[in-house]
């Protein structure tokens, strides 16, 4: 079962691998990089998004939370650049990326070299990050990153025009302990994982294993596996034989939900299932079907419950999931907060550098020190910073079929519980 790990995606292996449409457009850096004529009737931000394929659910709030955040900038004419001496609007073009890594850099390169865009915002697992950002590398144009481990991002570097913000691997493995911990004494601490044959699964297992052994958990590791895998019962039979009672992983949600069916199918349910990436949104846990998500434990990056407020409007957390919940009949998600983030920091951005020169743009960003609607925002040498992450658990819900309640907050107590740990998982 154990196959040859992959290394994550690499701003080498773009250079090497990837055939963009602008590769018979390829300018000098300095040519991307020209300023445009004095006179600019917007300023133009470019985001590739996984609005469709396997990554769509952390897509799916855009362009709504994109145009909420713009919207509020743009209302009373934009912002004022002393370059051009008068307000200048932001518009967005946005691309679908697929979910595919080749794809989302093929469409980066377009937005710089064709659409000549001023500024890069990306979002949504190192599958959209990484290439997008080594594209920005490539050809100087300042970038605005969030929600990827930052671990599998740094992959990709030493960055010096993107800039990115999120958790960390190490980060996220000690809050999986944390909730493991609550319940210490009624588990055995044997530990089975799914880690993919992709940037995240890479680094999940080179970081979580280490970190799970010396806070006193045993890690049953099958080996990596591709997109898609059809069948785990090779997975199951190991984890009944090592006597697993805990199942964690970061799989893209099409293979949980194969892996979560066929567990139960087989006679195989954990006392806990900690699930990062795959359970994160109300779609994708109730896509699994039947009671199958009631007691499911994940990561938390943002609810209506974190304490900050938006630097554009001063709006809660909580107001803005109400309003998208008012205007789609949809229940919040956690990237609405992330997404809307992005325009908070170019915001600040293009203000303090008063300028659209790319370079200007790149040391304004560098100094950002900014309280968003996801919390301070600070970036450090190797060009990241790092957001508040907490626990939660899926229950069956008061409004929505599925809900999502804070449980551990050991590492951010200012971001208060809304329930308690439900164990063991219900069969």
């Amino acid at each position: 079962m154990k196959g040859k790990e992959k290394r994550g995606i690499t701003r080498r292996e773009f250079m090497k691998t990837t055939t963009t449409a602008g590769a018979a457009l390829v300018l000098a850096p300095s040519l991307a990089g020209k300023a445009f004529a004095a006179k600019r009737d917007h300023i133009l931000i470019g985001h590739p998004n996984p609005s469709t394929g396997p990554l769509a659910g952390f897509g799916e709030a855009s362009p709504w939370a994109d145009n909420k955040a713009i919207d509020a900038i743009n209302k009373e004419g934009g912002l004022y650049i002393k370059e051009y001496g008068t307000k200048v609007p932001i518009k967005l073009k946005m691309v679908d990326t697929e979910s595919d890594p080749t794809k989302a850099a093929e469409l980066t390169s377009r937005l710089i070299l064709s659409d000549k865009v001023d500024l890069m915002v990306v979002m949504h697992t190192p599958d959209t990050v990484n290439p997008v950002t080594a594209m920005c590398e490539r050809y100087q144009t300042p970038c605005i990153s969030l929600d990827a481990p930052v671990d599998a991002w740094l992959t990709g570097g030493p960055y010096k025009w993107a800039f990115h913000a999120f958790w960390t691997d190490t980060t996220v493995a000690n809050l999986f302990v944390d909730m493991w911990d609550e319940v210490s004494d009624k588990t055995n601490h044997v530990v089975g994982v799914l880690w993919p044959n992709d940037p995240d699964g890479v680094t999940f297992a080179q970081i979580f294993t280490p970190i799970l052994q010396k806070r006193g958990y045993r890690v049953i590791d099958p080996g990596r596996f591709p997109f898609f895998n059809k069948d785990f019962t090779s997975f199951v039979n190991l984890f009944k034989k090592e006597k697993v009672e805990i199942v964690s992983g970061c799989p893209i949600p099409p293979d949980w939900i194969t892996a979560w069916r066929q567990f139960h199918q087989q006679g195989f349910v954990p006392k806990i299932a900690t699930i990062a990436k795959a359970c994160l949104f109300p779609a994708d846990v109730g896509a699994l079907g039947g009671n199958l998500p009631e007691g499911i434990t994940t990561e938390v990056w943002w609810t209506p419950y974190h304490p900050f407020k938006s630097s554009l409007t001063g709006e809660s957390a909580k107001d803005l999931c109400d309003a998208w919940t008012k205007e789609t009949n949809k229940p919040w998600t956690q990237p609405i907060g992330f997404k809307y983030a992005a325009y908070e920091i170019a915001a600040d951005v293009i203000k303090r550098a008063q300028t659209l020169d790319k370079n200007k743009l790149r040391e304004a960003i560098a100094a950002t020190s900014l309280a968003t609607l996801v919390g301070p925002i600070k970036y450090n040498k190797e060009n990241y910073s790092e957001t508040p992450l907490v626990g939660g658990q899926w229950v069956k819900g008061k409004r929505w079929p599925w809900e999502l309640e804070i449980t551990s907050n050991r590492q951010h107590p200012e971001i208060k519980k809304t329930a308690n740990m439900i164990f063991p998982i219900p069969k």
